[in-house]
Formats: structure tokens, sequence, C-alpha cells
């Protein structure tokens, strides 16, 4: 086909790709010269190649276009290019700086901290690397060339040519792309990476000790290399892992555009003395609308919280409510608050986050039955009986054995609570005071955030025995984002977590797990630690081969299973 026949070209693209299969588009950020904004083939070419559409960022601080553009994109690409403006990172220019773009710096300062907000996957080279890390709180060296015994970094050879070499570790997203402990690379910089920050850990350094690549501590799709790969053959298998990796994100986002998700657990509520702003991304509290925006999270529990010791009662739940209410009014083209399961997929259709409530501790009943009635009329969907300490109604699981279980009191609100169409939530329960609610309830009872004794032995978390009781019996039980429920020693992640979901699933079932984070009431956790990392949640379920239904299932179908059962006695 000559290149003039441009009718027989169209047609063959055409046939090429069949309706409804889309290619991950990468975007990839514009250099600025001086005749605009450019970029050098290397890097769209191997995005090509890699399997991936490429399309240039120009450099635009307006905030429509950053956001419009993130939207769009399925992974990040920062290029190379001049240094940056360090008076934007706290410091003062050096005497060794190169050339800075003014036009450049603020847009990729911006949309590096937009795209990791979105979880979009992020690939640093050169410069790209130095702006990603110093953006997520790294710092950079403005000039290699006092550290002693530096090696020659900029290289007179051809960019397709190497000049040293750089070791890796082997745990490494880049050891498993090569493996191998030392690759050879090009070098075309006079500035390098200084301190990665707890964002990243460093994977890659040449023999003078200068940091060469570094990659995510929290389990995302984001690493950064100082040399050049899209000019050497040997980058393929960086830019193949990349496309992958922007084509799981894609898959990401589709799950959630179909799928209800729901957080079973949070407490943003105890914040609002703090006059957060439910509307913004506000940095005091881990539950937004912006986060769950960038998230993608559909829907959030959440709870009005009563301390164990204090006079907190009825009036203080109903305090809680009201504000929740306030928000709501505040934000309704974007907020509202729903009461079943109906009511979440409408919202979710109508583009709207959705609000339920819930009490921790029934405290707030103040030892009258009635106002189990008073809760059920203002929309309360579930009750955790008690918090860290007894009350009137049963035995915590820290508390003192006063009732040996549940009490005759809570015997009598747990069959309310099932008239009423309430459902019976025994996180913070004790074992005895979780085995009489389960006999006791004419419905299946949910423990809203807890986490598996057989690995994290906290008397807050359930027995393999409990679990599956509770299985059997229909109920559900939601995976906690808190650290101290899920690793007595050492930093829990989010791999952390999957390991007691997926415990939980061998004991229980796929059919009677979710997630109930507990963000805002100490839960959060590397790679889940606030509503906007949601969608690293499902990644991960992805990369374990979970089926559709089975992440639909888990991200709420069940609890919602066991509400509409508690809902439809009324």
């Amino acid at each position: 086909m000559n290149n003039y026949n441009w009718k027989e070209k169209i047609a063959d693209i055409c046939k090429s790709f069949p309706e409804g299969v889309r290619r991950p588009v990468i975007g990839i950020t514009g250099n600025f010269g001086d005749k605009g904004c450019e970029l050098a083939v290397g890097y769209y070419k191997s995005v090509i190649r890699a399997g991936g559409i490429p399309i240039i960022i120009p450099p635009s601080d307006d905030k429509d276009v950053i956001i419009n553009t993130l939207d769009k994109i399925d992974g990040l690409i920062l290029s190379g290019g001049g240094d940056a403006d360090p008076r934007y990172f706290g410091e003062e220019p050096s005497p060794l700086l190169h050339t800075i773009s003014k036009e450049r710096d603020l847009p990729e300062i911006l949309t590096i901290q937009l795209a990791y907000h979105r979880q979009i996957p992020i690939l640093g080279i050169c410069r790209g690397i130095q702006m990603m890390v110093s953006v997520l709180g790294g710092c950079i060296h403005q000039d290699i060339g006092h550290i002693e015994d530096v090696l020659q970094h900029s290289q007179e050879q051809e960019r397709d040519k190497t000049s040293h070499s750089v070791n890796l570790e082997k745990d490494s997203i880049l050891y498993s792309l090569y493996n191998k402990e030392t690759v050879e690379v090009n070098s075309f910089h006079h500035q390098a990476v200084k301190d990665v920050g707890d964002k990243f850990r460093i994977v890659g350094t040449s023999s003078d000790g200068v940091i060469e690549a570094v990659e995510s501590t929290e389990h995302k799709p984001m690493i950064g290399v100082q040399w050049h790969p899209e000019c050497l053959d040997s980058g393929a298998p960086i830019f193949k892992w990349f496309v992958e990796q922007a084509s799981l994100f894609q898959q990401t986002k589709e799950i959630h555009r179909h799928v209800l998700t729901l957080d079973s657990h949070c407490d943003t509520p105890m914040f609002f003395p703090q006059g957060i702003d439910f509307g913004s991304r506000d940095s005091k509290i881990l539950v937004d609308l912006h986060k769950m925006d960038e998230g993608r999270q559909d829907s959030t529990m959440m709870v009005a919280y009563l301390p164990q010791n204090g006079d907190c009662g009825k009036e203080y739940a109903d305090s809680i409510f009201d504000k929740i209410e306030d928000i709501q009014k505040k934000n309704s083209d974007f907020i509202a608050i729903a009461r079943t399961s109906a009511e979440l997929y409408i919202n979710k259709a109508e583009g709207k986050k959705s609000i339920m409530l819930g009490i921790e501790n029934g405290k707030a009943l103040e030892g009258d039955i009635e106002n189990i009635k008073h809760f059920a009329d203002r929309g309360v969907v579930y009750i955790t009986l008690c918090h860290n300490g007894d009350n009137d109604i049963c035995d915590s699981a820290k508390g003192t054995t006063t009732h040996n279980g549940v009490s005759g009191f809570g015997q009598d609100v747990i069959r309310e609570m099932n008239r009423l169409g309430i459902m019976v939530d025994m996180s913070h329960a004790s074992e005895k005071s979780f085995y009489d609610a389960l006999q006791m309830s004419e419905t299946p009872i949910v423990c809203s955030h807890s986490s598996c004794r057989a690995l994290c032995d906290h008397p807050r978390n359930l027995t393999d025995d409990q679990m599956k009781a509770l299985a059997e019996a229909g109920g559900v039980m939601q995976i906690t984002a808190y650290h101290g429920f899920l690793k007595k020693d050492g930093e829990a992640t989010i791999m952390t977590l999957l390991e007691h979901l997926e415990h939980a699933i061998k004991i229980m079932g796929i059919d009677h797990v979710g997630l109930g984070t507990d963000f805002d009431g100490d839960g959060g956790i590397k790679g889940l630690a606030n509503s906007s990392e949601m969608l690293n949640f499902t990644r991960q379920l992805l990369l374990r081969r979970y089926s559709l239904e089975d992440i639909e299932k888990v991200w709420g179908r069940n609890f919602l299973r066991v509400m509409d059962e508690v809902q439809a006695r009324v």
C-alpha cells in the first residue's frame, strides 16, 4: 500500500480495531523549548511499541485543563528536560543550576500531585524522577558535581549508547523485568534525587552512590529512572510494564463505573468539632467529597461514635446526624443520604456520593428501648452494640465481663432492632456477646470493621470459629484498615489487609466478606490511606484474578444483601 492511498489505510485501521477495544492512553508531559511544547520521538514511539496510545500534555497550569486531561488518561509519563526551579521546593537556586523553564514547572507540579491523588500510574524519566520525588515529599541535589568520586553522568556518547551500570534491588519491579542485578544505562543529567521521602524507596544505584531508580512504598504502579530508557533497546520492558499497568488502571476505573463501592465504617464525624469542610479536599480528614471522587468511591457508612467515658447519649448522636444532614444540604448536587440499597444505586446513577448513617456504641439508646425507633426514623442502618468497654447492652472485647455476654436489656434491644430493620453490628463485642447475639438475632448480624485473630492476635478480631459461625448464619465480616488489628509488629500495608481478606474468604467464603476501613477512627494504612486510594484496593483484587462478580461482592453486595434482608422485615 503506498502512503498516498489514505482511504485504504483508513479501511485497514477500522478492520484492525474491533468496536469496544481500547488501548490505554498514556499522557506524556511535554518539554518547553524555543519553539514551544516539544517531545523527543523516543517517548511516544516506545509507548506505541508497548501497546499504548501516546498523547502530549502541554504545560498549562489551568486546573480545569489538568483535571480533564487526567480524567482521560490511563498512565502518566514525566519526560526529561531542564532543571526545575528549586524555589518551588523551598530551596534557593545554586550557582550550578542550569536552565529552568517557568512555563513547565508549576503545571508539572500540579499534574503530579493530582495524578497521585487519582492513583494514575506514573513513570518518571530523568527530570521526571526528580520532579516526582520532589513533589511527593523527597528532594534532589541541585548539582551532583560536589559528590566525591562521582561518575560522568553527562555522557558525550549518543543517546542510544550506554555509559555506566546500575545495580538493582532484587525485590524490585525493575529486577523482575530484567531478571538481573545490573543493567547498563545511558546518562544525561547533572542533578539527581537526594532523599526519596516516605512514598518511595531506592531500588537502583550507580557505583558512585547516585540514586538511579525508585519505586512506590505504597504498592502503587509508580517508578522512576534517572536514565533515558526510551533511547535504548533495553528500555522496552519498562514501557511494556508501564502500559500493562495503565491497562490495569483502565480496567479498574471501568469496574468502579459499574460496581457500587461501599465502605461500611468511617468515623469522620469525630472531626466535626475541628471545623472540617467535607465539600473540599480537607487535609484533616481521610474521607471527604474530593477524596471519594478521586478514589471513585460511591458510598460510606458514617457513624456517630460515642466514647465510653462521658455523658454522650441520644442528644449527641442526633447532633452528629444533624451535622451530616447539613453537609448533605450544602453539597446536595453531589451528596445524598441513603437508607436502602435501592437509594444507593439511584444515587450512583445520578452521579452522587451516598452517606449512610450508623451508631457506634449502643450507649446512644440511654437504656430506653423506645430510642431504637427514634434512630430508625432518622435513617440509622446499623448500631454497633458496644465500644471499648461494657455497657448496659453487652460486654465488650475490652470490657470486664459485666453481663457474661448480652444482658437482658440487650436481648430486648436486638429483638427491637430486628423488628425495626436495623442491622446488629458486633464489632467491638466480646466473644460471648458475639455468640449470644448470633443466637438471639432473627436476622443475620454483621461485624462492620473487624479482622482475623488468626493473623493478628487482638481481642477485637474474630477467631476462625466466630467467622465460620457468622457465615453459617448468613452474616458478613468487613475487614478493617486499622494497623493495630492487622499486624502486631511492624507496619501494616494494603498487602497485610489483603492477607486478612483472603484468610476470611478461605474460612467464610466469598459471600461473607467486605471492607470497613475505620477511616478517621485510626484506620488508614500504606496503599489504602484514605478514600482517594480505594482504586488501589480494586487494582489489587484484579491482580489476584478476582472475577467481576466477586469484586462486586467484596465492594458491598454482601453487606447490602444482609441489609436488605434485615430491612425486609419492616
